[in-house]
């Protein structure tokens, strides 16, 4: 017994010296970019992100996916699996009974961390603020499992909302997707396959969106913009993320089918969109570049950029000026879209 207190008491060291170590090497990364950013945008919370790759990704999985965030009052939180292979999903439903809206919700973490419990809050205010069911699936992560798991998986929970929806309460006709960075480039693909698999939706909503491995090949405009892809995204995390759920490092002869949403050429007909990126955000030209090719091609689309804000501001500045207005206009939009 005593060799194993022992044993346990070195390993809890060891993790305490990386853990430490990380803080520290992320605290001497930070201190300068944290000093670009609007104060009201400077978050705490920040210090806990770690640059995600191959040394840090256990530590991003166990911040960023093991701890379980309740979804909050006036909602019931329950788990489903669902398909085969079987994917969980965190089912977030409002007070009541009575035939609502389906929110298919679709966590970030750059496809290779994060989980639905750890978002749990963020499913929860979902269902509050527009009376609607949410799900939200734990889809398989890579590396361990790259492109086409993860994208499978959360159309299998979709199909699965849309087939029944007697059983689980809510209205075929009145369903839509949304998503945060990775999950939000899951969402644009979604819903281009929802279109072509013939499932309607309402909506989509696209929080800082991951949308286009090609922009990886270019210097996402820092060249013009040196505070950009400096905080929560940065260019190293980025390649990573795209390498891991790809399988290899992004290249143009990569032909295979939705493997990004801005490799999609013909967008006509998809569902009205709305997508919301802060100029710090590594992600905001190609989220600029999709919703203006989304509105050449005639889909409804509202595009909703915040000077200052960088990459996941949403979630650790929720209650700015700025960010509220920006959540704000995200529940607005996907509310004109399934009260109707």
């Amino acid at each position: 017994m005593k060799k194993l207190l022992t044993g346990a008491a070195v390993v809890i060291g060891t993790v305490a010296l990386s853990v430490a170590a990380l803080v520290g090497r992320r605290y001497l990364t930070l201190r300068d970019a944290i000093a670009t950013v609007p104060p009201q945008f400077r978050s705490s919370l920040v210090w806990l992100s770690a640059e995600n790759h191959e040394r840090t990704l256990w530590f991003n999985r166990i911040v960023n996916g093991r701890i379980p965030i309740p979804p909050g009052p006036g909602v019931t939180a329950t788990t489903r699996e669902v398909g085969e292979p079987s994917v969980p999903v965190l089912i977030v439903t409002p007070d009541g009974t009575r035939r609502r809206p389906g929110v298919l919700y679709l966590h970030g973490g750059g496809a290779v961390f994060g989980s639905a419990k750890a978002e749990g809050i963020v499913a929860g205010r979902w269902a509050r603020d527009l009376d609607a069911v949410v799900f939200s699936p734990d889809y398989r992560l890579a590396p361990e499992n790259p492109f086409p798991a993860a994208i499978d998986d959360c159309l299998t929970v979709l199909h699965w909302m849309h087939d029944n929806a007697d059983e689980l309460g809510i209205d075929p006709q009145r369903l839509a997707v949304t998503g945060t960075s990775a999950g939000a480039g899951l969402s644009a693909v979604v819903a281009q396959r929802a279109y072509d698999e013939g499932i309607t939706l309402r909506a989509q909503v696209l929080v800082g969106p991951w949308l286009d491995d090609l922009a990886t090949l270019g210097d996402y405009g820092v060249r013009n913009y040196p505070t950009r892809g400096r905080l929560m995204l940065t260019p190293r995390s980025n390649m990573f993320a795209w390498k891991s759920y790809l399988g290899h490092e992004p290249r143009p002869d990569d032909d295979r089918k939705y493997i990004a949403a801005a490799r999609r050429e013909d967008l006509a007909g998809l569902a009205p969109a709305w997508l919301g990126v802060g100029d710090f955000d590594l992600l905001h030209d190609e989220s600029v570049a999709y919703a203006q090719r989304l509105q050449a091609a005639g889909v409804a689309c509202e595009l909703f950029t915040v000077p200052g804000m960088y990459h996941s501001a949403e979630a650790l500045a929720p209650h700015t000026p700025e960010m509220k207005a920006f959540n704000g206009s995200a529940v607005n939009f996907l509310r004109a879209y399934l009260d109707t």
